[in-house]
């Protein structure tokens, strides 16, 4: 660790006091970074006065806003541990993360808290609104309209001649303090708390700073969610630590919202996640391919590069036109989507990582990025791989150690062990191979969501997935193992199906080509039996993968469009 991340954020304070911090996008309200360091001190004036301790645990569930970044820089420089939750949980896990995590006091919205019965959970001796600071609960002890006028008595007598640069002072933690529990649902369904130290999350901010994904006077757009360590990492963490702007989304991002963003704010850093970049290629640039005389272009010598030249142009004016770079995540991108914007030349990168190391396993600058990795293993890192059941000598489960890798799960030491072993290797759970010279990663499959066949083939689904979904009016798919056979759970696109004005019967044609061609694509112990419809789309992870261990069982099967 080269330096603390506290003290990251009071030099780039005070640094950057008059320049631009935080943006909302559709409020169009800008907070300068000295905006943000009074707001952090009155919350840290407000801790004082409710007993909040160093190490207590503040809960923050609500959407990406000003406000949100706020509280949560304000615990951690604090030194309180900040427990940030999705705001699409359900309200029984939301109230159920809130007591295990030993929370003192809820930020949210007052839509969330109404969702959760309007009581709080636990130990929370007050529920605060994260928009306005009103409270929303507040257990006997406190008054808190008297609390907010004596944060504004003590605030004014504090800094009478005004709050300047020096008057911005953190302690610096100790490096292996806890400085969040983040909450994720994994493959098994079951929300476990992962603890992250300041170290852990130093560590990470700096490898970012170092390789420029952000700088003073850079911008990005808060796609992702803060409360997922992704989006939390490269979206606000590192901005802040340099002096970048940060602009809130605040919506979800759908095509229109996003294009309509991007051009506005045209961000350095895009961080998204391949589902976004899929959907706005479907929409914007494969109907362009498929049409003459581009199609025939794209297939001439000399004059095919001034094409795929003018096609980067036009997704990088699209993205805002000053992006460096595209960071994608979470998941895998589709080989459709991977061979056009590697023909293009698209400045775009894949890592690999996870919230039990803060987030980040494995990163290559675009420049240096190999098509189909994940980039290459941080440089302090070291890597394994565990052989499984079935898989060739070069691949196997990836295991890993570093000094951003977890402290554990809280309260959960069963867990804690079944992923880090006793000489402290984190098993990631994902199978895949790391190659010489550099370190490079690429991912094969998830070991839970592997199949293993009765004559002892490893069947890694994703991939098949990857195939499928390139299919005709495929929008997304699930392959899944039944009686011994694979079997593709497919929710079609049905836009399209509804643009063609195709019959129930003609769809269940289209399928069947589809399941022909796909099998002559795969290998023999890979071949799907058949294609079974549903009605809608696969329920998701916040970042956007499938929540495998409900299906088939919670599969609603399509009978008539």
């Amino acid at each position: 660790m080269k330096e603390n991340l506290i003290s990251m954020y009071q030099r780039s304070f005070r640094e950057h006091m008059m320049d631009i911090a935080l943006s909302d996008y559709h409020s169009k309200k800008d907070y300068t970074y000295g905006d943000l360091a009074r707001h952090i001190r009155k919350i840290h004036i407000m801790y004082g006065i409710m007993g909040i301790r160093k190490g207590d645990k503040i809960a923050l569930g609500a959407r990406n806003n000003p406000q949100w970044v706020t509280v949560y820089i304000a615990t951690i420089t604090y030194g309180a541990v900040i427990v940030p939750i999705l705001q699409n949980f359900s309200p029984e896990d939301t109230r159920s993360i809130i007591a295990h995590s030993d929370a003192k006091i809820l930020f949210t919205n007052a839509s969330i808290f109404k969702a959760m019965g309007s009581t709080p959970a636990g130990g929370v001796e007050a529920v605060i609104e994260t928009d306005n600071c009103n409270a929303l609960y507040t257990s006997d002890s406190f008054d808190f309209e008297a609390i907010k006028k004596e944060i504004t008595g003590r605030f004014a007598a504090q800094y009478y001649t005004g709050f300047g640069p020096d008057d911005v002072q953190y302690d610096i933690p100790d490096p292996d303090s806890l400085m969040t529990i983040s909450y994720t649902s994994g493959t098994s369904g079951f929300s476990k708390g992962v603890m992250l130290s300041v170290r852990n999350i130093s560590v990470v901010v700096q490898f970012a700073i170092d390789h420029k994904m952000h700088f003073p006077g850079s911008r990005t757009l808060a796609i992702l969610p803060l409360a997922h360590a992704y989006g939390c990492a490269f979206d606000m963490l590192t901005p802040l630590a340099t002096g970048s702007t940060i602009t809130m989304l605040g919506k979800m991002p759908t095509p229109a919202v996003l294009m309509e963003a991007l051009k506005a704010v045209r961000p350095h850093l895009v961080c998204t996640v391949p589902l976004i970049v899929e959907k706005l290629l479907k929409k914007n640039v494969f109907p362009i391919l498929e049409k003459q005389p581009v199609k025939f272009l794209t297939k001439v010598p000399g004059i095919r590069k001034i094409v795929w030249s003018a096609i980067r142009r036009k997704l990088l004016d699209a993205f805002g036109g000053c992006m460096i770079e595209m960071n994608m995540g979470g998941a895998a991108l589709s080989h459709e989507a991977d061979e056009l914007l590697h023909k293009i030349k698209f400045p775009y990168t894949i890592g690999y990582g996870m919230t039990e190391c803060a987030p980040l396993i494995s990163y290559a600058w675009h420049d240096d990025y190999l098509q189909g990795s994940c980039g290459r293993l941080l440089p302090w890192m070291e890597a394994r791989l565990e052989p499984v059941d079935g898989g060739s000598a070069s691949e196997g489960e990836i295991c890993v150690k570093g000094e951003n890798v977890m402290l554990g799960y809280y309260k959960n030491p069963e867990a804690t062990a079944a992923v880090i072993d006793a000489d402290g290797w984190l098993h990631t759970g994902d199978v895949g191979r790391i190659c010489d010279p550099f370190r490079t990663v690429y991912l094969c499959g998830r070991c839970k969501s592997m199949i293993l066949t009765a004559n002892g083939q490893n069947i890694y689904p994703e991939e098949i997935e990857s195939k499928l979904n390139e299919c005709e009016c495929v929008a997304e798919s699930l392959v899944v193992e039944e009686d011994g056979r694979l079997v593709a759970l497919v929710y079609p696109n049905l836009d399209e199906v509804r643009k063609n004005n195709w019959s129930f019967a003609h769809l269940k044609e289209v399928m069947e080509r589809n399941l022909q061609k796909l099998n002559l694509k795969v290998a023999s112990y890979e071949k799907i039996s058949a294609i079974r419809l549903c009605a809608e789309e696969f329920e998701k992870t916040p970042k956007q993968s499938i929540r495998r261990y409900l299906y088939p069982r919670k599969a609603r099967l399509l009978t008539v469009l």
